[in-house]
């Protein structure tokens, strides 16, 4: 059977950025649902064996398998570079040096292309991301303690890096600090400077970006300090541009901040817990996002085994807990929203499933709509818009 006949048509993977417009209700946003490839990350020490593809029928919220990229060891982190048309994917081998490996994106049925691989220059790469003119791809290794800029080519194959960063620090927890641990890293929406949550040294490294020379460049402030033992992880931007989270995973707190464009800098609004009053038991956070309106932050608790819901005033500039939706699996670790803000999709790597959610869009709550994919290990989600032809 070919890829076109298991689809029932061609699929086209729009190049283009592609916002969908938020509906006010799951019956209007149905009647207007727009599919997506969704690339799931993995790591390969089970039965995965690389990079996997569905398709999400946002319509139902259900996943169909469509085929794998084999021959990459631990692709636990994935980005799309901006136009949707290249992906580029860790190997995190934490004993080592790991690697980027760049793919080009078929148009036509959305398989990845193997073009190259390059050194992410540090042990442990965890996270890429792209900067937003496409050109740069950005790492943070957490076992090596470093973070790197490496070039885009004219094919969408990637250069050697550079620039190198290596951290220095330690903080308070014996276990989990007594090194840096870069655990992200992620560009300013005005593509100025690059922000690094090091887990290792509580701390939110700021740089500024220079896209020309592609150069990581001290910063002033150069960071923003989280609280002793919070072990900042995963982070994000409000979509007014004025506000940023991070998730930290040792504390399993997020803390706001209101965000300066004019020099990078982060200033503490507040923290909030991502539990419900009265858990004693062991949790850590993993990834945060917020919904494409920014009424709502999403929390992922590993552990607690849900995902933590607080609605965020613009005005007010303050989360406020909703509810923590069980994620229907075990340690949900990346999860995903569509762009429409319609569905959210769980990735729980010990449970080796990945569960769709309806969002509901007045209150912000999640109920699973039903359909899960068995995956081992999943632990990246990637969307990509696709139309019929």
């Amino acid at each position: 059977m070919t890829h076109q006949s298991y689809f029932g048509m061609t699929l086209i993977v729009l190049l283009t950025g592609i916002i969908i417009a938020g509906c006010t209700s799951n019956n209007k946003t149905k009647n207007m649902a727009q599919d997506f490839l969704v690339y799931v990350g993995t790591y390969t020490n089970g039965e995965s064996e690389g990079i996997y593809l569905y398709r999400l029928n946002t319509a139902n919220g259900e996943l169909t398998y469509f085929s794998k990229t084999t021959g990459i060891e631990n692709p636990s982190f994935l980005a799309i570079r901006p136009g949707g048309n290249y992906l580029y994917s860790v190997s995190q081998v934490r004993s080592q040096s790991g690697d980027i490996f760049a793919y080009r994106i078929s148009p036509q049925t959305g398989e990845l292309i193997f073009l190259n691989k390059q050194s992410s220059e540090g042990a442990g790469p965890c996270h890429v991301s792209v900067d937003h003119s496409g050109k740069w791809v950005l790492a943070a290794n957490y076992t090596g303690g470093t973070v790197s800029i490496l070039p885009i080519m004219e094919d969408g194959s990637l250069g050697s890096a550079t620039d190198v960063i290596k951290h220095h620090g330690s903080s308070v927890n014996p276990d989990r600090q007594k090194e840096p641990h870069p655990h992200s890293i992620w560009v300013s929406p005005d593509n100025r400077f690059a922000f690094v949550p090091d887990l290792g040294m509580d701390k939110i490294m700021i740089y500024k970006l220079d896209l020309v020379n592609g150069k990581l460049l001290p910063n002033d402030p150069p960071f923003f300090k989280t609280a002793p033992g919070s072990g900042p992880r995963h982070f994000t931007f409000h979509p007014s541009g004025k506000f940023a989270f991070v998730i930290s995973e040792l504390a399993s707190t997020i803390t706001s901040m209101k965000y300066d464009s004019t020099n990078g800098a982060l200033t503490k609004i507040e923290t909030v817990s991502t539990l419900p009053a009265g858990w004693t038991g062991e949790s850590y956070c993993a990834d945060i996002h917020t919904s494409p309106d920014g009424k709502f932050v999403y929390g992922s608790n590993r552990g607690h085994n849900s995902i933590a819901v607080f609605s965020f005033g613009e005005k007010s500039e303050k989360l406020s807990l909703i509810e923590c939706e069980p994620v229907q699996g075990d340690w949900p670790r990346n999860f995903a929203i569509d762009p429409g803000g319609t569905i959210l999709l769980a990735a729980n790597k010990k449970s080796n499933n990945v569960v769709t959610f309806w969002i509901d869009q007045k209150s912000g709550e999640l109920t699973p709509t039903g359909h899960q994919a068995k995956i081992s290990m999943p632990v990246c989600l990637k969307l990509i818009p696709v139309m019929k032809e």
